[in-house]
């Protein structure tokens, strides 16, 4: 074994600089700064994310223009609604009015009735005096 030869420090420290050396090589190699496509794909990834982002603020328009369309219309339900149970109560109302009218001029009817036999009676009984 004459070609044998015991590594020594030195040797350890100088090939322990050319792994070191080696990979700093490799790691500027596989840099994407280094890379040309790397913009190309950094450009196509943040267009992507405005898409996104723009899909997404639509779709939050779409769905604040509906919430304000539903409460639009629940207005005007509520203001259908009221109006009817103010025209409804109009309309009672007006039914207990006439019905207190009827029974008014009922009454006045019967009483007029009532005095229109006792005076008749008055009368027959003077007659017979």
């Amino acid at each position: 074994m004459r070609g044998f030869r015991e590594k020594g420090f030195n040797d350890r420290l100088a090939d322990q600089q050319k792994a070191r050396q080696a990979l700093l090589d490799r790691a500027r190699k596989a840099d994407p700064r280094n890379d040309p496509e790397f913009a190309k794909r950094q450009e196509e990834r943040k267009r992507l994310a405005e898409e996104r982002e723009a899909r997404g603020a639509a779709k939050a328009e779409a769905r604040a223009a509906a919430i304000r369309a539903e409460e639009e219309r629940r207005t005007a339900e509520e203001a259908a609604r009221s109006e009817a149970e103010r025209i409804a109560k109009e309309e009672a109302e007006k039914a207990k009015r006439a019905e207190a009218d009827k029974l008014v001029q009922l009454l006045a009817e019967q009483k007029a009735a009532r005095d229109a036999r006792y005076q008749a009676r008055k009368d027959r009984q003077k007659k017979k005096r």
